[in-house]
């Protein structure tokens, strides 16, 4: 994330007073190139940044440089740091004006919690499947407890313990190691490991929890998309996934859609329908998809599919053929 960066890149200079591109570009893993992009960014945002040329130069602040910006305490500004540090600035061309009000956010901050906080945010991810005029943070209820103590455990980083109750299983405690939490469409998601295997849990399922003082055994660095991409199908399938063959009236391809994990290979019939391959959960998510379209939609293949659809539809058609009981 661009903006993550150029305020991290503003905390290292503040931090060290002087860094050559190569030591800024180890230190954010990035190339020597993209240093010198993000410095130019930095500048047109008004980041008063300055190269000093020689065997011993390299970039620095200004001397005094502080921004404007007071009164933010630490979670407010974690709370503004994790909006701002995901899409959609770059959408809409604010990139570099969102470097230079995510900078402020920090600077507002008392001199030890200014790299907690930047850090905090990167654990913290925001709806990677929507854009952003259709944000929403979580809705599902999870008790504010809960909530607080998982919380502490993903950004202090240490060990979590949870009362989990998983799906058609009686609720157990077990201890994971918490990376970061994710909303999506309303829905939150801890991304942890137990036992050094990656573990997903919903957080609407989670009665108990409290943060253990042991630290967790994790990696510095995450980088939530790319764990969340990974993740979120395994979790959400749960291995039973199936993929379909359908015809679907055009007018009803976003119910379709919307429902489904995934879309590929669409392309529209000589009647003009569209016959796309989607995968859905398991079976019984494929079945009531289908099913909810009625004759606006015709599943092609698998053949158990199609018998399931025609067996359900002659049970509900012999039904009304039968005269209500009296």
């Amino acid at each position: 994330m661009r903006a993550d960066r150029l305020v991290s890149l503003v905390l290292l200079l503040r931090r060290h007073g002087r860094l050559s591109a190569t030591a800024l570009a180890r230190e954010l893993e990035v190339s020597t190139r993209t240093v010198l992009r993000d410095i130019q960014a930095l500048s047109a945002a008004g980041v008063p940044v300055y190269a000093e040329r020689g065997r011993h130069g390299g970039f620095a602040l200004l001397p005094g440089f502080s921004t404007e910006l007071t009164g933010l305490n630490h979670d407010e500004a974690l709370a503004l740091l994790i909006a701002g540090s995901r899409r959609g600035a770059q959408a809409f061309g604010l990139g570099a004006a969102l470097a230079s009000a995510m900078l402020k956010v920090v600077d507002a901050l008392p001199e030890g919690h200014r790299d907690t906080a930047a850090g905090a945010a990167r654990r913290l991810l925001i709806d990677p499947e929507t854009d952003l005029l259709s944000r929403r943070l979580v809705t599902e209820e999870v008790p504010d407890t809960v909530m607080a103590e998982v919380r502490r455990a993903v950004l202090a980083g240490h060990k979590l313990r949870i009362h989990y109750a998983a799906v058609d299983q009686a609720p157990k405690w077990r201890t994971v190691d918490p990376i970061g939490l994710v909303t999506v469409r309303g829905q939150g998601y801890l991304l942890a490991t137990r036992s050094g295997a990656d573990r997903t849990y919903r957080l609407s399922r989670i009665l108990a929890a409290e943060e253990l003082a042991e630290p967790a055994q994790r990696p510095d660095r995450v980088d939530l998309d790319r764990a969340w991409q990974e993740r979120s199908m395994r979790f959400r399938t749960g291995g039973d996934q199936v993929t379909v063959l359908v015809r679907v009236n055009p007018a009803r391809r976003e119910d379709l859609v919307g429902t489904a994990l995934a879309v590929r290979a669409e392309e529209a019939d000589a009647d003009g329908w569209l016959r796309l391959e989607v995968t859905f959960q398991d079976p019984r998510h494929a079945e009531w998809a289908l099913w909810q379209l009625a004759t606006n939609a015709e599943a092609l293949a698998p053949q158990w599919l199609r018998t399931a659809l025609r067996d359900r539809a002659a049970a509900i058609a012999a039904r009304y053929e039968r005269q209500p009981e009296s």
